[in-house]
């Protein structure tokens, strides 16, 4: 749905503000001959910034922009305050307000100045973030998903791919580096992945590593995250987690994988896995660093006869 465009936007007191003109509800109808509905949303999609290709949908109420993983649009951004800005969506209006961020929000180019009206197709930029408002139904929703999977994840294993794995680790650190926050990665590879596909075939060694990614993914907080950045070899990275925490999350992934089989044609399967971890520390200059420690500690139990937990 389109909107005229206005020459100006107005700050508005919600206390005070008049009667609020009608705006599409979250229903759709569909054309005369089919009373079926398909359910829309609003929803913010990003255009630019490290969240690129982005769906974050809007619930009616409130939905805090920011850089706290907690955020409804958490964006991981060393120039996005932890609470940058609100969106209000109340009687079929959506708003927008800056929360005091350090660097400021705009609107289509213009610093947001208390409550403003957003409309569909409005530019927001936070920090190094674009986002565009826009009313989805499902099937948009699920085109920009797929677009958005097909270039972030391994096909195989659901989880990021090498390339959005790595960028992850670059912002994260950042972030860490900046706010002095701690910061911890692991590196996990499955212990005699080739002969799996040897005596079993790859069909065998697929199966193996779907199994893997979806273990892994079932141990992760909200804010962490897992990518395949090899054949058999996993970074997950864990924001806000020492050694202390890093390692016990490494051992109960290590018994998740060893004591149950995975299943495939013919009967179970038992593989095990060997994990390397690292905390970020005052002498890693960059992301680089801190994953080669992490790196080295893996091989360190490799060489100590796999199945096991090796610290950086």
């Amino acid at each position: 749905m389109k909107h005229p465009p206005s020459a100006k936007r107005s700050p508005m007191n919600m206390e005070t503000m008049p009667g609020l003109p009608e705006m599409p509800t979250a229903v759709r109808t569909k054309t005369d001959g089919d009373a079926s509905q398909d359910p829309a949303e609003w929803a913010l999609v990003a255009y630019a910034g490290a969240a690129l290709g982005r769906v974050f949908p809007l619930p009616t109420g409130q939905a805090i922009l920011g850089r706290a993983p907690d955020c409804v649009v958490a964006l991981l951004d060393g120039e996005v305050s932890r609470q940058h800005a609100r969106i209000l969506i109340q009687e079929g209006r959506v708003l927008v307000e800056d929360l005091g961020s350090t660097n400021g929000t705009r609107l289509n180019g213009e610093p947001v100045r208390g409550l403003v009206d957003l409309r569909t197709g409005d530019r927001l930029a936070l920090g190094g973030h674009v986002l565009k408002l826009v009313f989805l139904d499902p099937l948009e929703r699920a085109f920009h998903e797929t677009l958005l999977d097909l270039s972030t994840k391994d096909p195989l294993t659901g989880l990021a791919n090498r390339g959005s794995a790595l960028a992850e680790l670059q912002n994260r650190f950042g972030l860490s580096l900046r706010y002095n926050r701690p910061l911890s990665v692991v590196v996990c590879d499955l212990d005699h992945f080739k002969q799996v596909n040897d005596t079993y075939g790859h069909g065998a060694g697929d199966i193996v590593l779907r199994v893997f990614g979806e273990r892994l993914l079932a141990s992760l907080r909200e804010a962490d995250l897992a990518g395949r950045i090899g054949g058999e070899e996993f970074l997950m990275i864990l924001p806000e987690t020492d050694l202390s925490g890093a390692r016990p999350f490494a051992e109960r992934l290590r018994k998740a994988i060893g004591s149950t089989p995975m299943s495939q044609s013919g009967g179970g399967l038992t593989v095990t896995c060997s994990l390397g971890i690292a905390e970020r520390t005052a002498a890693d200059q960059d992301a680089g660093q801190l994953l080669a420690r992490a790196d080295a500690a893996l091989y360190r139990a490799k060489a100590g006869g796999r199945d096991r937990v090796s610290e950086g």
